[in-house]
């Protein structure tokens, strides 16, 4: 699949200058060779969540009138869609689809690679869910924490939805925004299905090399301010917004997604914890300094403190509260979502070392824990140091170059 790091192949080759350093090694971080690719199954799957919760989900059709769109200024209002997961006591219910067959032809023809040419168009949209489309949610008032999630340039909200699930069915209500027009393919009630300009906007050629990225990420930061409000106002646009605990609100992002959490804690004190998967901060941590809970979880190649993504190293003595950097051996960039999990069981191993579900169940236990205790105030040994339970992760800590 594709990611923020590097822009999608058919990106104007100026535009590519605006990662430079990443673009070869990140590719090649996801699209190495696989020695042999899994039978493919017929019908590819999400593990079952691991909380005590039955899961449901909704999704919100969301218009900020206050700003024009930042990719396409036609457009005068910018238009989010957001899905909801969330408890619910629900026993049975149809189970809501992955993605329609449309996002999953024009996500898999945005990659245009060769190496999923085996998968049928259709074959995400097949993906077996475990939450109920539209159950009733449950919970007592003002109980539940909320967690945002921000997915990667050009991926869909839904490629974090294994996670979600299992973070609804442990008891929280969990919002991830697909990020207008910086996606392949975002679908609307009204059946419009917006692709992904900003992968066509050419830039200065005198701009700064990030200059892409920054503007991305405060925008990003914009939006997820608005979902809050419209989740935790005094108007709020769901029937269940009144189970949110306002004073208990983190974000969660891969890549570009992860990139915009500490600009979005700095902007706005709601989000109490953050989280990077495996993204570069195309934005530098001020230095005054970011005080809130931070965790970075990456892969390897990029991401250990003498990896080729400096910025980790960088901004990690910005952060002055509670912080730990996990590098997961094995793990490639899409490793912390959906894609590298669902794509072996299409049967196009993308040549990491995390099978099955393995990766998903890393990303969950380490996320869940996180926010367990700093939403929850649960203590969690499993972030003080290695666990032999998931000796893939590793503990990080500059100025050491060797994690542990």
């Amino acid at each position: 699949m594709a990611h923020d790091i590097p822009f999608p192949a058919r990106r104007k080759p100026v535009l590519l200058a605006a990662v430079a350093g990443l673009l070869a090694l990140t590719a090649s971080t996801f699209w190495a060779p696989a020695s042999a690719a899994a039978a493919a199954p017929s019908t590819p799957y999400l593990p079952k969540p691991t909380g005590p919760h039955r899961v449901g989900t909704t999704s919100l059709h969301l218009t900020d009138t206050s700003r024009p769109d930042p990719w396409v200024p036609s457009a005068k209002t910018r238009e989010l869609m957001v899905s909801l997961w969330y408890p619910t006591a629900a026993r049975d219910g149809q189970r809501a689809p992955y993605v329609t067959p449309k996002e999953s032809e024009l996500l898999l023809k945005g990659v245009a690679k060769p190496e999923l040419e085996k998968i049928p168009p259709t074959a995400l949209s097949r993906t077996r869910t475990n939450a109920f489309a539209d159950a009733e949610p449950t919970g007592r008032r003002r109980s539940l924490p909320l967690v945002v999630l921000s997915p990667g340039f050009t991926w869909l909200r839904s490629s974090l939805t294994a996670l979600a699930e299992d973070l609804a069915s442990r008891g929280y209500v969990v919002a991830s925004i697909d990020h207008t027009y910086e996606n392949f393919a975002t679908t609307f009630p009204d059946g419009r299905v917006t692709t992904c300009a900003a992968c066509e906007i050419e830039p200065d050629d005198n701009a700064h090399p990030d200059d892409f990225g920054r503007k991305m990420i405060r925008s990003r930061a914009i939006d997820i301010s608005f979902v809050l409000d419209q989740l935790t106002g005094p108007h709020p646009k769901w029937k269940g917004a009144s189970l949110i605990n306002p004073a208990r609100i983190a974000m969660a992002g891969q890549s570009l997604g992860g990139a915009a959490a500490p600009e979005t804690m700095l902007k706005d004190s709601r989000v109490r914890a953050g989280i990077n998967m495996d993204g570069r901060f195309f934005l530098p941590i001020p230095y005054s300094g970011l005080a809130r809970p931070f965790m970075l979880m990456g892969e390897p190649k990029l991401h250990t403190p003498e990896g080729k993504d400096d910025t980790w190293k960088r901004d990690w003595q910005h952060m002055t509260g509670w912080k730990r950097w996990l590098v997961v051996k094995g793990a490639l960039h899409p490793s912390f979502t959906d894609y590298d999990m669902l794509i072996q069981q299409l049967g196009a191993d993308l040549g990491g070392g995390l099978k099955e579900t393995r990766s998903m169940d890393i990303t969950r236990k380490y996320v869940a824990a996180f926010l367990d205790l700093h939403l929850r105030g649960k203590p969690q040994p499993l972030l003080d140091k290695p666990s032999p339970r998931y000796p893939e992760v590793q503990f990080c800590s500059p100025p050491a170059k060797n994690c542990r």
